[in-house]
């Protein structure tokens, strides 16, 4: 019963998406994955579809599009955006691969038109836009810091006679941005029911922001909206990753209450899909929690030779006359469920001593029974000069040589160094690939005002196509919302990872010298200028010095006795 009511509901969001009179729709989740570390992932997506070419006048006119960001799209000529604002790091090890992968601090990821003439200033232009529209700090990003790789990244959306041009893809990261409460504001207001209806009113910053991780991207790309590609449609989804610690308290049990501080209020009226998903694979063998409500639908999900079991919340059914819960109560004795690792992941860390030179080292892990190809992306600041015949690559004490490497030297001030290559790895492997650097010495106006707290460098980019879809969740290519992920079999799953953002010391000079300096010239100047002006604008006077009794009885015997002495001369 409960898969032809689900039948039934998606005859009717189709019905409904069809007879719209504004050729737009928008589409309202959130899944919730308990893992087997004993968090939980919480992921939000709102997706909103607009069945119209990508042109100027068209962007200027919306309805659920969201105006403001659609100017900046067009008055730019972009193509695909990708930004992405993060805080903590992703563990690929233990909580598989996510939704979306995004690297700590903020990344932004742009396709430009074929049409624009000069990129770099339409990159300048679109992050100063950003940086208002979301109140981050995207205006730092410049050429300094920006590179188009060629092998990492590629365009999702639909590409003209798939003629895939680098040069017009721009690439930046600033792993120091901090994401607060007035990032997660403007995101919000993006939405068509901004914060007021619908899953937008779980986000409050009080309780996303006290999460092991959490995420807020912006995803806009064109796709087609028929077999034939004949007509596009534009599409922008805007998500929220968070990852939840269920060990903090006694119980492990957990509810949309306790994540978010308070229950479902009920769905957008402008969203044609309103729905919550809770995966409960890691439930049936061994029922070790309860999950109530009872769910609207089950379904099961099939996707490169891994099974899903998913319950299906439909938000109006269950929210129609009050707020709801969704809660998940474990029994006693609970225990901790087998983490099953991931294919591919990767760390990254710096070796050496001092502050002249050092060593950067990525580890890559392997964990297939096959080789597998994977594309590495080396973002290094222009501040750490590295040297290209240092590279080394190593397996078991085995050089590994590169299928392709193209590398691009850095200038001072100008441009990072960047270094991509193809390796291939051996199954059930650990790879390590190092580099050595310098460390420059900047001038004094370049560092920053807590300079002894260090710089930092740019997380490293593996992109792979997993042969499995073991622990993978990320959307495919051809989908928009999450229930396109359903039974989803693919040749291949592409998968995106970063590694850690590292914090490195530079030579660092003594910033507090002059200030020393100023207070004991100070003090100086101030013990030598009081007696000089005293003498150089005073004026010398002799001063009557008055007597005392004494003094003037002194006086008064010794004039009685001279007067006497006269008398007697005369």
């Amino acid at each position: 019963m409960s898969h032809l009511n689900l039948s039934l509901f998606f005859i009717v969001f189709s019905i409904i998406k069809i007879v719209s009179p504004y050729n737009d729709f928008f589409d309202e989740e959130l899944m919730l994955k308990p893992l087997s570390s004993n968090h939980v992932y919480a992921y939000f997506q709102f997706t909103t579809l607009w069945e119209a070419p990508k042109e100027a006048k068209t962007l200027q006119h919306s309805h659920l599009f969201p105006r403001g960001l659609g100017e900046i799209i067009s008055r730019h000529s972009v193509d695909e955006l990708h930004l992405t604002l993060t805080k903590g790091l992703w563990n690929y090890q233990k909580w598989g691969y996510p939704y979306h992968d995004a690297g700590p601090g903020a990344e932004i990821t742009t396709w430009f038109n074929k049409d624009v003439v000069n990129v770099d200033n339409e990159w300048k232009g679109l992050t100063n836009a950003l940086a208002g529209l979301f109140c981050a700090s995207l205006n730092f990003v410049n050429p300094s810091n920006s590179m188009s790789p060629k092998f990492t990244f590629r365009p999702t959306g639909v590409i003209e006679n798939n003629n895939i041009n680098s040069t017009y893809l721009r690439y930046s990261s600033l792993p120091r941005e901090i994401v607060c409460t007035e990032n997660l504001t403007p995101f919000k207001k993006l939405l068509p029911c901004d914060s007021k209806k619908g899953l937008a009113t779980l986000l409050n910053s009080a309780y996303i922001h006290n999460t092991n991780y959490h995420s807020i991207g912006v995803h806009f790309r064109v796709i087609c909206s028929n077999t034939k590609c004949t007509k596009t449609s534009l599409e922008l989804r805007q998500s929220v990753s968070l990852i939840y610690d269920t060990m903090v308290d006694a119980s492990q049990d957990w509810s949309v209450r306790k994540f978010f501080g308070m229950g479902i209020k009920g769905a957008c009226p402008l969203a044609t899909l309103s729905n919550v998903y809770v995966d409960i694979s890691n439930n049936n063998t061994n029922q070790v929690y309860r999950l109530t409500p009872p769910p609207s639908a089950n379904i099961t999900s099939l996707r490169g030779g891994q099974v899903n079991k998913i319950a299906v919340y439909d938000i109006r059914s269950h929210s129609a006359k009050r707020m709801f819960n969704i809660g998940v109560t474990h029994k006693a004795g609970t225990k901790v469920g087998l983490n099953y690792p991931s294919i591919i992941y990767a760390n990254r860390y710096i070796i050496g001593y001092g502050q002249e030179r050092g060593s950067l080292v990525t580890k890559l892990y392997n964990n297939y029974w096959q080789p597998l190809d994977i594309v590495l992306l080396e973002n290094i600041p222009w501040y750490l000069p590295v040297y290209l015949h240092s590279v080394t690559i190593t397996c078991g004490g085995r050089q590994i040589v590169p299928l392709v490497q193209r590398y691009l030297p850095g200038k001072e001030r100008k441009s990072p160094y960047y270094l991509e290559m193809i390796l291939r790895l051996p199954p059930q492997s650990v790879t390590k690939f190092s580099i050595e650097m310098d460390y420059s010495f900047l001038k004094w106006q370049e560092y920053p005002p807590d300079a002894n707290h260090g710089f930092y460098m740019g997380s490293a980019i593996i992109t792979a196509i997993l042969p499995i879809a073991r622990n993978y969740t990320a959307l495919p290519l051809d989908g928009s919302t999450i229930t396109s992920s359903f039974n989803a079999s693919r040749n291949g799953y592409l998968v995106q990872l970063r590694t850690e953002s590292l914090l490195i010391s530079l030579p660092t000079p003594d910033f507090s010298m002059p200030y020393n300096v100023i207070c004991l010239a100070c003090t100086v100047i101030a013990l030598a200028f009081g007696p000089l002006h005293n003498v150089s604008t005073k004026k010398l006077v002799l001063k009557k010095i008055e007597m005392g009794w004494k003094e003037k009885l002194f006086a008064f015997l010794m004039e009685k006795i001279v007067r006497s002495k006269k008398k007697k001369q005369e």
